[in-house]
Parts: C-alpha cells; structure tokens; sequence
C-alpha cells in the first residue's frame, strides 16, 4: 500500500471546530450541510479506495504466503542437500585415511626394495671388479682347460655352468626389483594423484556446501522481512482503516451537530421576531394610551471563565519546555515537550474541535487526535505518550476539556507531554507541522 494512502490526509476534510464552538458561529453560517455532505461523500468515496487497495493487499498478502511456501520448500532441499554434503564429506574423510595407510605400507615396501637392490649393486660392483682383474670372462675357459681328467672337466663345467646360472638368476631378480620397484612407485604416485583429486573434490564439496548454507541464509532473511513487511502493511491498512472510519462518523456527527444548531438558530430567530412584534405592540397600545406595562429586562449572558491562556490555542498542559519542534538527534522533532514531574498532570484541549483518534500507538504511546476550525482555517492537535484517555473517537470536546493525564508511554524517555500542531491534516511526513508557541 502506498504510504499516502496511511498518511491521515482525510482529516483535513473535518472543518469541524467551527461548527461546536459558540463563538465561531458566523464561521459555521457559512458551512452549509450540503456542503458538509459533499465532504462526507468525498470522504467515504475515499474509503471505497482505501478498501480497494486493502483488497488489493490482501491479494498480496496471499502472494507472500505462497512464496514463503515456496521458500519453505526450497530451505527444505538445501537441507537434504547439506546432510548429502556432509555424509560425503565424511566419505571423503574415511577414504583419506585408508589412502594413507596404503601409502605407508607401499613406503615401507619401498625401502625394503631399495635395501635389497643396494646390497644386489654392492654385489655384482664387487663381481665387476674381480672380472676386470682376473680378465672377465676368461677364468671361466681356464677353469675349465685346467681339468685333470675328463669327470674333473665335467665337474667344472656343471659349477661354471651353477656360477653363471647364479649370476644369471642374481641379474634377473636384480632386474624384476627394479621391475617391481618402478611398478610401486608409480602405485604410490597414483595415490598421491588420487588423494589429491580426492582432496580437490572434498574442497568443492565444502565450497559448495558454504555456498548453500549462504543462500539458505540469504532466503532466511529474505522471509523474515517480507513476513515482517506484510505484518506491517497489515497493520497499517487496519490503522488506515480505523481512521478513516472514525472520520467518517466525526462527519455524520458534524452534520448532525449543524442542523441541530441551525434549527436552534432558527427558533432563536423566530423567538426573537415574536419578542420584538410583542416589543412593538406594547410600544403602540402605550401610544394610544392603553397603559402602561412593565416588562422584564433580558438576562445577561453568563460570561465563561477566561482561558489559561490568551492565545488562539490553550496551554494543553502546565510544565517545563524541554524540547521544541525542528531537528532533534538527526531526525524532525514536530512539536513541543512539554515536562512534568507532579502526579495527575492534566491534559487539556488546545481548542473546540471533535476527536478524530484516541488510541494506543507503538510510538506515540496513549495518544489523541482533534479536529479544529479556528476563524475559517483547519488544525490538527496531537497529544502523546499520556498515561491515560479521557475521550473517545469522534467525541465534541471543549477549549480546556481535560482530555488525559501527563505519562510515559510508547517511545518516550520520562514523563512529560509531546504536543503537535498542525496546518491542516496530520500526515506520516509531518509537513503540515507548525510551531505552536507563538499560538498559545
């Protein structure tokens, strides 16, 4: 809902002071009724909008809630996806672990491999020496020509032959040990590859984890503020309502009030033509010497007791100043503070006028809105953070009329009276706001 429509501008449509207070009455002569219903009709046309864009707002309303159904949902499947994380997380670990003891097994197959072909190099080095002494190949051709006999010949030949056989075997296992040696060591490089690529997927799988937890997040804010919003636009419109509604019986009352008055006006007037006829006559039969007759001299008006103040607008309250309107901790201050300390501290009515709210607020605390007419021109009076409420919505109250108590309700920090004035309406900006000092 657009802001403008919660801002109370309906209540520059209540000229109503002039029509309760007996002495604007030439002001209220020149409000006719039809008038009066016009601004009625307007006002309720008003509310028609009002009532279209709360309709309006619940449509939107049911948006959100569907959405935030929607956003259960997908919460719902971050969840799972998470606990799929963390399970292959876990895996990942496990997997880990037995890579590592595979890998220290393969070490110390290593060293076991790289013990044995040591001691096989230091051996067929010393081999490689006592040929090159003894002139390689050749001892073998001696051993043999320097046979005795032919068994003895054939005895060496079957131990060169078990000599050669040995040095051949010795060659072979020298040669599959470096076989094998080569063959582990590209097994342990493999799973070093492998546990890398396992490391990598484990920190994708984190990143992506933190990622979801991110948005799961991000649409966890995202719900809490449009619940907390429709909450708020709920409130408002209900408030919107509430105040247009209160508005509109203030008229229906206004304009009951002014035929009322003016049919007092009129039998005032008929009254006072009989009396002046009755004058008239009586003057005539004197005249003609009809005699004489004594009449009773009008009553003097009862004169009402001077106001507290002198000014356009009574002193709501009696205290200390202790803050005016304009900037106040970075913000628009747009009225008076008016401070007591005492117990009981009346409110008073700045003026005649009718009530147009008297509620609860969350900021204002106890707070009551009036409605004025002062010589053609409309106001609007505020009183907050009372302890209590006299009056209630579209009541007629009087200049002085105790209204409430002095309190510390809503956003209020110690007891005192925060008094507005407003040309015109009261709206959520406070751009009708004046000082109303100069006024009282």
């Amino acid at each position: 809902m657009k802001k403008q429509i919660l801002s109370l501008a309906v209540v520059s449509t209540l000229s109503l002071g002039s029509l309760l207070s007996p002495i604007s009455v030439d002001q209220a002569t020149a409000e006719s009724i039809s008038e009066m219903q016009k601004q009625k009709n307007e006002l309720k046309n008003q509310r028609s909008g009002i009532n279209a864009e709360i309709n309006q707002n619940k449509s939107k309303i049911g948006e959100l809630q569907n959405e935030q159904q929607k956003l259960n949902d997908q919460i719902k499947k971050l969840d799972h996806a998470v606990s799929d994380a963390e399970q292959k997380i876990e895996e990942k670990n496990a997997e880990i672990a037995q890579t590592n003891e595979e890998i220290k097994q393969l070490k110390a197959e290593i060293a076991v491999l790289m013990e044995r072909i040591e001691k096989r190099n230091e051996l067929l080095k010393d081999k490689a020496r006592s040929f090159q002494e003894n002139g390689g190949t050749v001892n073998y051709i001696d051993v043999l020509l320097g046979a005795q006999s032919f068994s003895d010949f054939v005895d060496r030949v079957s131990a060169v032959t078990t000599i050669v056989q040995a040095d051949k075997d010795i060659l072979e296992q020298h040669k599959q040990d470096k076989l094998d040696l080569e063959t582990k060591q590209q097994q342990v490089q493999a799973k070093l590859n492998n546990l890398q690529e396992m490391k990598k997927d484990l920190e994708v799988l984190k990143v992506q984890l933190n990622s979801q937890i991110k948005e799961k997040n991000k649409l966890m804010s995202t719900l809490k503020h449009e619940e907390e919003q429709m909450h708020a636009e709920t409130i408002e419109m209900a408030e919107a309502a509430e105040v247009l509604a209160a508005q509109e019986a203030a008229m229906a009352q206004a304009i009951e009030l002014e035929r009322k008055r003016q049919a007092e006006r009129a039998r005032q007037a008929e009254l006072e033509r009989q009396r002046k006829a009755a004058a008239a006559a009586a003057a005539a039969k004197k005249n003609n010497g009809g005699g004489s007759s004594t009449t009773a001299p009008d009553p003097e008006p009862v004169a009402a007791e001077p106001p507290a103040s002198s000014g356009m607008l009574q002193m709501p309250a009696n205290g200390r100043i202790t803050s005016g309107i304009g900037q106040r901790w970075g913000t628009f201050h747009a009225g008076i503070d008016i401070a007591n300390r005492s117990a009981n501290v009346p409110i008073v009515a700045a003026a005649d006028g009718v009530v147009i709210r008297s509620y609860y607020s969350s900021s204002y605390g106890n707070a009551i809105f009036i409605a004025h007419s002062i010589n053609g021109q409309t106001y609007t009076t505020v009183y907050a953070h009372m302890s209590n409420r006299k009056v209630s919505n579209g009541q007629v109250v009087s200049r002085g009329q105790r209204i409430g108590t002095m309190g510390n309700t809503g956003q209020s920090y110690g007891q005192h009276l925060h008094f507005e004035l407003h040309k015109g309406s009261w709206n959520a900006s406070k751009s009708n706001a004046i000082n109303p000092m100069p006024h009282f």
